[in-house]
């Protein structure tokens, strides 16, 4: 790992929530992400927060997350 690279780190609340949209609405990670997370690259990790993020905004907004990640 490169000496200025971000490190992903989880953002499992410890808290799952997981509905029938398959994202948990706690820390916003599909079913299928949070069961790829330990076997995945930093690179894929940080792909994956990034999905978190959209999903987080459109939550708030009243938007579907459903496809976001897709």
């Amino acid at each position: 790992m490169a000496e200025n690279e971000v490190v992903a780190r989880s953002p499992c609340l410890g808290d799952c929530n997981l509905c029938d949209d398959g994202i948990c609405h706690s820390c916003f990670l599909s079913g299928a992400e949070n069961d790829r997370w330990n076997q995945a690259s930093n690179e894929e990790r940080l792909a994956m927060l990034e999905n978190t993020r959209l999903r987080q905004k459109a939550n708030s907004e009243g938007r579907s997350m459903t496809d976001i990640g897709k």
